[in-house]
C-alpha cells in the first residue's frame, strides 16, 4: 500500500465498518482482506490511545440484508450495530444477475432497484452512523448527466437525494462526466480512474510490448473520452489519436442516435500497437467498429481497455471480431458484475481494482489527503521503469 506514512501519524474519524450490498458481495470480500491486512502490517504511533479501539479486526465487513415482500417491496435490516462507526456502503448497479419474486414471477433487479435498494441502507444507517460514504463504482444514471431537450437530470437528481438523506462522500469511477459533482457541492465526490492496473494488467499478458512513440499509440474512440487518452498518452510518452463519431440525429434507436460512421483523427499507425480507452463497453458496436478501422489501417495489435465491461448485447460479436482479429485484447475492471461466460474468453483480462478501493477508504478513515490516490503517474513510471529494465523479470508483482 502506498505512502503508509501518512496513515502511521493519522488518527482514524471512528472505527471503520463496511457494509457491501448483495451486489457487491464479492468485490466487498476482497476490499475487506485488503484492509485487514493493511492494518495488520502499518506501525500506528498511535495505537495505545482509546481512538483505536478497534482499529485492528479481522472482519471490517458488517451484515446488512435487503428482503422483500412477496408483493415486491422491500426493506432494509442491520444485523448489528453502527452506531459511532464510519460506515462505508458498496453498490454496483450494473449487476443484472439478482433475481427477487413479485407475486410468483421472477424478477431481474435493475439499476433503478439496486439504487432504491442503496438509499433503504442509508436510511437505517443514519442518525446512528458517525459518517457515509457511498462507493459507486459505476455512477447511477452516469449517462443521462445534461439535458440537450425535453429530457430528465437524472443523475443530478440522484446525487442531490443522496445528500439531501445525509452521505458525507461519495465514491465512483470514471464518471461519464465528473463536472456533475456540481449539481450537489456540498456533498464530498471522488472520481478515480484505473491507468495503472490496465498497464500492469496488459504488461502481465504482453510483456513483449515496446512502449514508445514509434510503436504503441493511445486512441480515444469519440471525443468524450479524449481527456483520458491524453493523460494515458502522456504518463506513457506515446501520441494520441481520436475517433469523431459522425450520427444521425435526425432518428433514435435504443434511446440513442445511431452512429453513421467512425473517422479517424491522428497519424500514422501502421505497424503500431494500439490502445483504445473508454470508460465502458455497453453493446460494444462502437469499440469494435473502432478496433476494425484500426486493424484496416494496419494496426500491429489492439488493446480495448475499458472500465466497466457491461457487455448487455452478450459477447458473440466480440467472439467474432476476434476469430477475425479486429482486437487482441479486452481489459476490464473487476468494479462491476461480468457474466460468467467472460472469464473462459482467450481475449478477457480483468484488471483487480479491490487492492487500490481498499486503500481509498483506508485514507478517507483517516482524513488525510488524496493526492497521491488520485494521480498514480509515478506508480505507472515505476512499472514502467521495471519494464524497460526487464530480464525475465515480472513486472506485474
Amino acid at each position: 500500500m502506498p505512502n503508509l506514512k501518512y496513515l502511521e501519524n493519522a488518527y482514524p474519524v471512528a472505527p471503520l465498518k463496511l457494509i457491501a450490498l448483495e451486489s457487491c458481495q464479492n468485490l466487498g470480500r476482497q476490499v475487506n482482506h485488503h484492509l485487514v491486512e493493511f492494518r495488520k502490517h502499518i506501525q500506528q504511533v498511535h495505537s495505545s490511545e482509546r481512538y483505536f479501539q478497534g482499529y485492528v479486526e479481522d472482519n471490517y465487513l458488517l451484515k446488512c440484508t435487503c428482503p422483500r415482500f412477496g408483493s415486491g417491496e422491500g426493506k432494509s435490516v442491520l444485523h448489528e450495530s453502527v452506531r459511532g462507526k464510519d460506515i462505508y456502503i458498496m453498490v454496483d448497479i450494473c449487476n443484472r444477475s439478482i433475481s427477487y419474486k413479485m407475486n410468483g414471477y421472477v424478477n431481474y433487479m435493475s439499476p433503478d432497484n439496486h439504487f432504491q435498494d442503496l438509499k433503504r441502507v442509508i436510511s437505517v444507517v443514519s442518525g446512528r452512523a458517525h459518517r457515509i460514504t457511498v462507493i459507486m463504482p459505476f455512477l447511477y444514471e452516469g449517462r443521462q448527466h445534461k439535458r440537450t431537450g425535453r429530457e430528465s437530470l437524472d443523475s443530478a437528481l440522484a446525487l442531490q437525494e443522496l445528500a439531501n438523506m445525509g452521505i458525507a462522500n461519495l465514491i465512483t469511477f470514471d464518471a461519464h462526466d465528473p463536472s456533475i459533482q456540481n449539481s450537489s457541492p456540498l456533498c464530498g465526490f471522488d472520481n478515480f480512474i484505473p491507468p495503472y492496473q490496465f498497464i500492469r494488467a496488459l504488461l502481465r499478458y504482453e510483456p513483449d510490448l515496446i512502449i514508445d512513440k514509434d510503436h504503441l499509440i493511445v486512441i480515444s474512440p469519440d471525443e468524450g473520452a479524449m481527456s483520458r487518452a491524453i493523460y494515458f498518452a502522456n504518463v506513457l510518452s506515446v501520441n494520441t489519436g481520436m475517433f469523431y463519431k459522425r450520427r444521425n440525429f435526425s432518428t433514435i434507436v435504443d434511446g440513442k442516435n445511431p452512429i453513421v460512421a467512425h473517422e479517424f483523427l491522428g497519424e500514422n499507425i501502421q505497424g503500431k500497437d494500439v490502445i483504445i480507452m473508454d470508460d465502458m463497453i455497453s453493446s460494444g458496436e462502437s469499440m469494435l467498429d473502432t478496433a476494425r478501422q484500426l486493424k484496416q489501417m494496419r494496426a500491429k495489435r489492439v488493446f480495448i481497455f475499458s472500465t466497466f465491461g457491461l457487455f448487455t448485447k452478450g459477447l458473440e460479436d466480440f467472439d467474432r471480431a476476434f476469430e477475425n482479429h479486429y482486437f487482441d485484447r479486452v481489459i476490464t475492471t473487476n468494479l462491476s458484475y461480468r457474466m460468467p461466460e467472460l472469464f473462459s474468453k482467450p481475449y478477457y483480462i480483468e484488471a483487480d481494482m479491490s487492492k487500490f478501493l481498499a486503500s481509498i477508504i483506508d485514507f478517507l478513515n483517516h482524513d488525510v489527503s488524496m493526492n497521491g490516490v488520485h494521480t498514480p503517474t509515478e506508480k505507472i513510471q515505476a512499472i514502467l521503469a521495471r519494464h524497460q529494465e526487464r530480464d525475465d523479470f515480472p513486472v506485474y508483482s
